[in-house]
């Protein structure tokens, strides 16, 4: 049974000119919903595929206003994480968008509400029905308070991800073996749990970290490492 309050969140999110109720149904149509009724004629799969280049479009032109020093190496980097699977279904699932999907019995009862998959296709498939009930500047009024949520993020994840890199890179110009990362404790609750993880080169430890995740932990031990060897970014 759908809860009518997440129902209530995801029409409030909805720009105020979009009031095609049947582009909209079509954009929440599963195919696993299409197989069980026969008299639906389209599921969400053509809105979608409009959807990601219009995604993908907007994306682009938000990093490329916002972010004029950076490189086009770089932008597509961003670009790629604001656009993957997993970050749109977080888009959709902050917008409840799951409580109002049209599934099979089957796809529901499996949880498909909650399943990346179904969520960014749907919301891929919203975007597109939202540009052509409306035009592309209603669009980008939808999209950006999501970018804007989640930039910030991003940005301290990947500058992360270059703490690893730029650990190997060293290791090896070092004429080192690369750093392997070790895993050494793991605490609380199964919600909230805290990883450590030490970082090794050549059977030395070199420096210990930790973070939400093992990813983060190893991020955290290597940006150690790199503080306590003091090395220099080129």
């Amino acid at each position: 049974m759908l809860d009518p309050h997440n129902s209530a969140k995801f029409y409030s999110a909805l720009p105020r000119q979009f009031n095609d109720h049947f582009l909209l149904t079509r954009a929440l149509t599963h195919r696993s919903y299409l197989n069980e009724n026969r008299s639906v004629i389209e599921d969400n799969e053509r809105l979608e595929f409009l959807g990601d280049a219009i995604l993908g479009y907007v994306v682009a032109e938000w990093l490329y206003n916002h972010f004029p020093e950076k490189n086009e190496g770089v932008l597509t980097k961003l670009r790629s994480s604001l656009v993957h699977t997993q970050q749109l279904a977080g888009f959709a699932r902050s917008i409840n968008l799951g409580s109002v999907l049209l599934l099979g019995r089957g796809e529901d009862q499996a949880g498909g509400r909650d399943r990346n998959a179904i969520l960014c296709d749907a919301f891929e498939a919203l975007i597109a029905a939202i540009y052509l009930n409306t035009d592309i500047q209603t669009v980008k009024e939808f999209i950006y308070p999501f970018l804007e949520n989640e930039i910030h993020s991003i940005l301290a994840n990947h500058s992360e991800e270059d703490v690893k890199s730029r650990l190997q890179e060293w290791a090896q110009a070092q004429g080192f073996s690369s750093p392997v990362y070790v895993l050494t404790g793991e605490f609380g609750p199964d919600h909230d749990k805290v990883f450590t993880v030490k970082v090794v080169i050549d059977d030395n430890e070199i420096a210990e970290g930790s973070g939400g995740s093992k990813q983060l932990a190893e991020k955290s031990a290597a940006a150690a490492a790199i503080l306590k060897m003091g090395i220099k970014e080129e």
